[in-house]
């Protein structure tokens, strides 16, 4: 009897994480983040007076952080390192049209860097926007590799209703070297999206820490060296 109940137990264990394993698609971003914050994307209305004003503002910041790019170059080893450099671009063109960028408050009062939205600000109507800064080249501009993501947090970033933004910013390595031999990465384009209707996959994971993965009960061997 018992064993039949282990059995059981473990066949039904099985059948759930298989089950898990299967990604959910076609997810609306505006839903995703109501339900991990509370709070709603608002569309924006390319109909409406302030939206559109605030449009305008933000291709003035893509402009200038573009040409502040190109003047001075990001020079950086690895792409994805220039990419990290570009968000210091754009929050000091924010700043030149008169926004103040800030890292997003958190539910707990906090401003938390790590995860979705990377700035919150208020535009010239004193509404509160988020906006995520992203980077891409020529060849991934229409890849189906991941390239955004958020994840739950029990301290989540967004809390308030805001129009969710990105400005994204194709960068190219000019091929030539710094002094330092870094590679030197300039903005060829550059885009604004509104993320309210972005459709989104979940897949789930499973995750250990180190203090699990080394632990007396797994480790078979080790050694040093002096």
């Amino acid at each position: 009897m018992g064993k039949t109940m282990n059995e059981n137990i473990s066949n039904e264990l099985s059948g759930l994480i298989s089950q898990m394993l299967k990604p959910l698609k076609g997810l609306s971003f505006k839903l995703i983040i109501e339900g991990l914050s509370g709070h709603k994307i608002i569309p924006f209305d390319k109909n409406d007076e302030k939206d559109i004003a605030l449009l305008e503002k933000l291709k003035n910041i893509a402009i200038l952080t573009g040409k502040e790019i190109n003047e001075i170059g990001i020079k950086k080893m690895r792409p994805n390192e220039a990419g990290n450099e570009v968000e210091v671009f754009l929050k000091n063109a924010m700043i030149k049209e008169g926004f103040k960028p800030q890292t997003p408050l958190t539910k707990k009062g906090k401003h938390k860097a790590s995860g979705y939205p990377d700035i919150e600000f208020k535009d010239q109507f004193d509404r509160t926007n988020y906006l995520e800064c992203k980077t891409y080249n020529a060849k991934s501009e229409t890849s189906s590799f991941r390239s955004f993501f958020v994840s739950p947090s029990e301290d989540f970033k967004v809390i308030e209703d805001a129009h969710h933004i990105m400005l994204s910013f194709e960068l190219y390595d000019v091929k030539n070297k710094s002094s330092n031999n870094e590679n030197i990465y300039k903005c060829k384009k550059w885009k604004v999206v509104c993320l309210a209707d972005l459709i989104c996959d979940v897949k789930y994971e499973f995750n250990s820490n180190n203090k699990n993965m080394y632990s007396d009960e797994l480790v078979l061997a080790e050694g040093s060296f002096k």
